[in-house]
Order: structure tokens, then sequence, then C-alpha cells
């Protein structure tokens, strides 16, 4: 059984020499009263905890960790923790909170914030705000979902199916994988798959701002986390404050669509790609960019027959291979990257791909760094609802005609299928009625969330400003361009909204 793949959506951070440790924070200041205004009493001993803050990793930080109801329909039955780091304002005076989602789902935001906090908001921001990363429930620190072990882990993602690809035999091996990790995810993570949901992290958001003892939600979310902004600016539009949504994505649309519009966004990046290619040295391919794209073809056809042994005894295959394109096309920072890892799969060494799979999966010297990638399949589970036939091929042919290199690996196994909860979301436009002005920004390369996405959520929302920015690459905040930084900083630090829809080039 498969399913066109819906990619992680997480923004790109360059770390040049930000370290946790290069930053002394003062002494924890004692907790802001919760803000418990309009609570109900079963909310109230959420609402109205008071953090304990303790300075952490390398004391450049304060780091706390909030009870939250494991289920908000029931908040007396059970709670779970969630884990939450502030690097403080160097203003003595700060607007309070910004909190800040990198997106996934299942990104640590916790660890975003930890290594590069300067990196990921313009230094008059940083100066302005206590600015607040967290773990959505079932990531990394927080209460986590938990499956596979390493072992499971690598067969899971690195694993040659059986049979050619499209046979019966390669179809059944596919949806045995997916039985077997759906069933570690139950056997290993309790009762928490039922509550792992954008509804539900956008709730525990809310606690979070209370607790924090904020009355408005500052919030700067990329890619997932503007899913997740937006459904916050949905359930609470009165208590919005400066909000800035990059990479959006549309609520209204359905998985299938969305992987879909990812295939055909991530060919058009590789065309660019090969378009730079041909102007350097070290470009594995020579001739127009169609001749390079059918010269990848027939790679991804040679190892999808016959994959490339590694020299940790893993092999890589066509999927691998994919992942690895995908990973370095999220920046042109990291395009000489697949240009090398091409060049070199082309004279048999998989070296180089698997270093930019293994970034992707966030595996490193044979250990997974955190659970992102359960985190991520627990979400998508639960968000999004079971679609028809219909539907589905529907978004196959989009995916054969707008992303025709690629095509025929873009499909995995179908894990949903296989789930032990039913899907809680609900696929529909979000208007945000009431709230303060919203920036959505979206970038015309962008392969991960493309540009039409961010031109929907903004029409859905009530309050939107569109923020363009024109060029390559995944979200446009923070990614060297001053129209975008500028307009950002000023709204978040200053309020000023922009009187239209801004254009960056």
């Amino acid at each position: 059984m498969t399913r066109a793949r819906m990619l992680a959506l997480a923004a790109t951070l360059a770390l040049a020499a930000v370290l946790s440790g290069c930053f002394l924070a003062p002494e924890p200041m004692p907790s802001r009263t919760p803000d418990t205004s309009g609570v109900s009493a079963e909310l109230l001993p959420y609402y109205g905890q008071e953090l304990e803050w303790s300075r952490c990793e390398g004391d450049a930080f304060d780091c706390a960790t909030v009870r939250a109801p494991r289920d908000w329909s029931d908040p007396s039955a059970g709670e779970l923790e969630l884990a939450v780091i502030r690097q403080r304002a160097t203003d003595g005076d700060p607007l309070g909170s910004l909190f800040t989602n990198p997106g996934g789902p299942g990104v640590s935001g916790y660890d975003y914030v930890r290594a590069g906090a300067a990196a990921l908001a313009g230094p008059e921001v940083t100066a302005a705000y206590d600015l607040v990363g967290f773990d959505p429930r079932g990531v990394g620190r927080s209460t986590p979902v938990t499956c596979l072990d390493a072992a499971g882990m690598d067969e899971y993602l690195y694993g040659i199916p059986d049979g050619r690809r499209g046979t019966p035999e390669w179809d059944e091996s596919l949806t045995e994988s997916a039985e077997a990790f759906a069933a570690a995810c139950e056997e290993n993570s309790g009762d928490l798959l039922p509550y792992i949901s954008t509804v539900s992290v956008a709730r525990d958001l809310d606690l979070l701002r209370a607790v924090l003892g904020d009355e408005s939600l500052n919030y700067l979310g990329y890619s997932w986390g503007t899913a997740l902004g937006a459904q916050y600016a949905q359930l609470y539009p009165e208590r919005v404050g400066r909000m800035v949504l990059d990479g959006a994505m549309d609520p209204a649309l359905p998985g299938s669509e969305i992987g879909a519009a990812q295939a055909v966004g991530f060919e058009a990046s590789l065309r660019a790609f090969f378009a730079d290619c041909a102007e350097r040295d070290d470009c594995p391919y020579g001739g127009t960019v169609d001749d390079m794209l059918a010269d990848l073809a027939a790679l991804l056809a040679r190892v999808d027959r016959a994959p490339v042994a590694a020299a940790d005894g893993r092999r890589v295959g066509a999927d691998t291979l994919m992942t690895a394109i995908i990973q370095t096309l999220y920046a042109p920072g990291t395009w000489p990257w697949l240009r090398v890892a091409l060049s070199e799969l082309e004279d048999g060494d998989a070296t180089a791909v698997l270093t930019a799979a293994d970034s992707y999966n966030r595996r490193a010297d044979g250990e997974y760094l955190d659970n992102s990638t359960e985190a991520f399949t627990a979400y998508n589970c639960m968000d999004y609802p079971v679609e028809s036939a219909e539907s589905e091929r529907a978004a196959e042919e989009r995916i054969r005609a707008g992303a025709p290199t690629t095509a025929d690996y873009w499909y995995g196994a179908d894990v949903c299928a296989f789930w032990p909860a039913e899907p809680t979301g609900t696929r529909e436009p979000v208007t945000a009625e009431g709230a303060d002005p919203i920036l959505v920004i979206g970038t015309t390369g962008d392969p991960a969330t493309p540009y039409e996405w961010a031109v929907s959520l903004a029409d859905q929302l009530s309050s939107a400003v569109l923020v363009t920015r024109v060029g390559e690459g995944h979200t446009g905040y923070m990614k060297g361009n001053d129209c975008v930084n500028e307009t950002v900083d000023a709204y978040l630090v200053e309020g000023v909204v922009p009187e239209a829809d801004v254009v960056c080039r």
C-alpha cells in the first residue's frame, strides 16, 4: 500500500559560529503572573501553574517544564509535559515573549532556539523580546512519540523493498514495513497517539502564552509552524499579537494535494539547480537543463535497479537518493553539496548522498538525534483525513505531469493506513476574524511550501498582509533579503504594518 510522500516542513537555519555558550544570561527571573483571565475551573490548574525556571544549556538560556492536559476535551484524563527554553531579551525592558516554531511537524523548537537564537531573528528582535522555543507534544524533550530503535529506523528509512518498483512484491514489502512501524508506535507510545495533532498544539501554545504571563501571543512560525500559527489564530483571534507566518501552508489542502504540490515544487527547484549547475566547473552533467534532468533520471533508475553499497553496510537506492536530493534543494546554499553527491554517486561512491540523507533523517554515527520522523508521522496521520481513491489518482496525475523526472520516486509506505488512532483533523480555510494584522511570507521558488500556499493563506485570513520574497529556497525571513528582514523587524519591534502587500526582490 503506497502513498505520495509529504515532506517534513522545517525552516533551514545556517549556523555559522552560533554556540549556546556565547551569551551569558542573567539569573532566571521569577515567573510573571500567569494570565488566567476567562479560564474555566477545570483548566485553572494548568493555566495557573507558576513555572520554575532554571539556567540551562551552558548558562545561556532559561528552561522550564510546563504541564498540559493530554486530552484537551477532558482535562482530567491525565497530563503530559512540554519542554520550554527562553533566551532573555537583551533590552532591559522587553516587549514580552516571542514564541517560535521551526516546523516539521516534529522538529524541536527547543533545539532551534538553543542552537541558533542569534540567527533566527534580527538583533533588534532579540533585543526586544524574550525568545521562546518549545518542543510540541510528542516531540523531543516533551512527552515523546516513540516507535523504533536505531536499527529499526535504519531498516524503515534506508531498507530496500523486495521486488522491482511497482510490482505486487514491492507493494507488499512496503505494506509490511508500514504496518510494522505503526504497530511499534502503538506499542511504545502508550495512549499518546490520539492526542498528537496541530489543534492540540495550538491549545498548548495558548497555555504557554498564559503561564509565561503574556496577554497576547507574539509568534514567529515557519513551514508547519505556519499551520500551527494559523490554527491558533482561528481558535483565539482575540489573543493574536504580532504574528509572522513564513513559508506558509494552506490549511484547506488535503494531504494528497500537498504531496503533489511539493513534488512539482522540487522538480522546479531541480531545474533551477541545474541551470545554476551549468555555470559551474564541478557540475556532474552537461548540456541543457533537460539533458541534465535526463541524466539524473537515468541515475535514479540505475540505483533503483542496483543499489550502491556504502562503507557502513547500508545500500543507497533511489528512495535514499531522493531524500538526499530533497535535503539539498531546501536552500541554494546547499546546492554545492548536491553537485558533489551526484558526481560521487555516478562514480559508485555513496558517501555524500548518505550524508545528505542522514541530515534529513537526523541520523549521526548510527544513532538518531531525535524522534522527528516518528513525530512527523504521528501528526500527519492525525491531521489529515482519509481521502478517496479519486483524489489520490488526481494527485498522482499531477505529479506525473509536473514532476516527470522524479515522479516514480514520490511514493512510499502508507503508514497512516495502519495508524491505531482515527484522524481528527479537518482541512478547511481559516479566517481568524477579529485578529490583529498577521504577516504571511511566501518565496516564489520555495520547493517545500510553494508560493501559492502563502497567497491562499493570506487570502483566507481576514487581517493578513502578504510579503513576497522573489527567489529560491525555503522560507524568506533571515535569508539575506533586506526588504523582507526590515519589513518583519519593523512589524515585530515597532508594530509597523505594511499598508499593502509587499514584494521583495
